[in-house]
């Protein structure tokens, strides 16, 4: 499987939206595997984090984000299950729930239902230990400051103050892959 290829099917070379998607995926998904070699006693799927990391914001095209070039008709919280449909659609059914439990610490049903999202009423939720970690990581990059990686403190202050995330679940991530 080549994820270069797939993001080539829906971010043209050349363009601002391919750098910048390119840029952040490539961040995450280094990243996500450095962390991954360093516990080898929990046998992560190695190939598939990378793959999965570089895949799991495919669907941001698709949302309403002009600050990072993206010019679709949908939220931007839709870009998770946005792109696990797409990956569906290429048969990578394992990647495809990266896409869709990658946000924040991962949306539950009992979020989307309470603060109304425009979300599928569906649990969505990391759950392997892959899922997790690229969650986790993710949190570290911004698509609007590329190159630059966030504090942990700095993490758990915007979580705090914009009630997206679970500082719990993210201090738990920081005692297991950091």
């Amino acid at each position: 499987m080549d994820p270069i290829a797939i993001i080539e099917k829906y971010y043209p070379k050349d363009t601002p939206l391919y750098t910048i998607y390119m840029e952040h995926a490539k961040a995450v998904a280094d990243k996500s595997v450095e962390l991954a070699k360093k516990y080898p006693e929990l046998n992560l799927d190695l190939d598939f984090i990378y793959e999965a990391a570089l895949l799991h914001d495919i669907g941001i095209f698709l949302t309403d984000a002009p600050e990072i070039k993206c010019t679709g008709p949908y939220p931007y919280i839709c870009h998770g299950y946005l792109g696990a449909d797409l990956l569906r659609k290429e048969g990578l059914h394992r990647h495809a729930q990266v896409c869709e439990r990658h946000t924040g610490t991962g949306i539950s049903l009992n979020q989307i239902q309470e603060r109304n999202l425009p979300l599928p009423h569906r649990d969505m939720c990391p759950v392997s230990l892959e899922e997790q970690l690229i969650c986790f990581v993710d949190l570290f990059y911004s698509k609007t400051k590329l190159g630059k990686t966030k504090s942990i403190d700095s993490i758990r202050d915007k979580m705090k103050k914009t009630k997206r995330g679970s500082v719990k679940k993210f201090d738990q991530w920081c005692k297991v892959f950091l």
